[in-house]
Parts: C-alpha cells; structure tokens; sequence
C-alpha cells in the first residue's frame, strides 16, 4: 500500500506531536503492509513562500532514518487553498518528486470559485489531488464529476468509508460510481489507517478496488502518470454496504 496524506512529521502542525508518536505508527504501518507513506505538514497556500522549508527537511530526515525497513518515506504538504491565485509552483511543495500538489478547503464549505481555483492549478502544470472532498459542507457527486472531469485526483480518507454521517454517505456514494482515486489515511498519530479500509473492502468483494485505491493510483500519482479508472461497485455490493449502514 502506498499512502499518500499523513502528518507524521513530528511537532510541525495538529499532527503527531514527537517522534515517540510517530515511529510507532510508521512501524505499525510498515507491518500492515504500507511500503511507501508521504509526510503532508499543512501549510497555507498564503504562506507557502514562506514555509519553512529547511526545518521540515531536517525533522524529514531524522524520521526517515529512524523508520522502519522496507518503509520508504517522501515529503510534501497538504496545502490550504486559502487565498486565490497564489503560484504553487516551487518544486518542494509537490508530494515528493512529483508535480502533484495536494490541496485542500476549509471544514466550513466550498468557498466560491473552488472549481476556478482547482482548473488554474491544473492549467499550470499542475496535478491537484484534491484531499477529503467528502468533509466540505456542500459537496456534491457532481461537483466531484466536474472535479475529475478539470484533472483532479479525488482522495477519500479512508476511516470514512466505515463511519456515519453525512461525510460518510458522499464517500460511500463516490465510491459506488466509481469517483473515488485514492484512499489515504490521513493519521495525525492516531489509529487511523490505510488497513482498516482495505480489510473492509475485501471483506466486500471490492479487490480489483482496493488495489487501485491503496497502492495502484498513488504510484501513478507520484510518477506523475493519470490514476487508472476505479469501477464501481457492483449494484449488489452496494445494496450490502447500504443496508449495513441503515441508508
């Protein structure tokens, strides 16, 4: 598996706060079978000129040091779209070596123009991987349609597939039509993980989707190649995971 959006580099945001967090994670993780995990400190774009570059490359390297065998560690940012029109065009703010930029909203709703924001980003040059759409107030399948339809990568946290909730329905339906690229952890040093979604999965008859949203469309993504097209859940799959959750 291949995860892309953590927030594992310690003490720099609302993530793990120290390396005795995170190395637990990161060995836990290489046991479930993660082989490659990208470490995303948020970052506004607004301040993206001056993010602090150097001091995150040393945390980096010390992490990555320290990580597990067989786990390979690579750094990028979850950047805030908090103010238009910023160029996010310097090479160490993508996910890795990649040109892939994962970016994200606030809690409270698309702002207006985020359709704008995210088509500019790709007309740059850019491939905007576009993090938990299904958190922002006013999301919608077709919004998420027109999304993918600019170039953007659609990631889902992967703990919401299992949850409840209005976040939780967007992401099962994204899934069901086939909307979904990604599925990435987003642990903060916690429990959160790519294995809890891909047993569940499995566990549903969905293994040609699991391996394209836990380890095949990431690769992609970082080699700067187009995520391959998830299929949907079969309709009798989905009337399983519907009936489950009560819906």
């Amino acid at each position: 598996m291949i995860d892309i959006h953590t927030h594992l580099l310690p003490g720099v945001d609302d993530g793990s706060p120290s390396f005795d967090v995170s190395l637990p994670v990161l060995e836990r993780f290489a046991a479930q079978g993660v082989t490659t995990l990208v470490c995303t400190p948020h970052l506004n774009a607004s301040q993206s000129a001056h993010a602090p570059i150097e001091r995150h490359r040393e945390l980096f390297a010390q992490l990555q040091q320290r990580a597990p065998a067989g786990l390979a560690l690579q750094l990028g940012w979850e950047i805030m779209l908090d103010s238009p029109n910023v160029d996010l065009s310097a090479p160490h703010l993508a996910l890795g070596q990649s040109r892939a930029l994962l970016v994200e909203f606030t809690r409270g709703g698309l702002p207006r123009g985020a359709s704008s924001e995210l088509r500019r980003i790709a007309r740059a040059g850019r491939t905007p991987v576009l993090a938990h759409p299904e958190r922002y107030f006013g999301c919608t399948l077709d919004a998420v349609r027109e999304w993918r339809r600019m170039g953007v990568v659609i990631q889902t946290d992967a703990s919401v597939l299992m949850g409840r909730g209005v976040p939780a329905d967007l992401a099962r339906n994204m899934l069901s039509e086939g909307l979904i690229d990604i599925l990435a952890s987003d642990n903060h040093g916690d429990a959160r993980s790519l294995a809890s979604a891909r047993e569940w999965l499995l566990e549903r008859g969905a293994d040609e989707q699991v391996h394209l949203l836990t380890f095949a469309n990431a690769d992609c993504v970082l080699r700067d190649e187009d995520p391959l097209p998830v299929p949907p859940l079969k309709a009798g799959l989905m009337e399983r995971v519907k009936r489950l959750f009560g819906r």
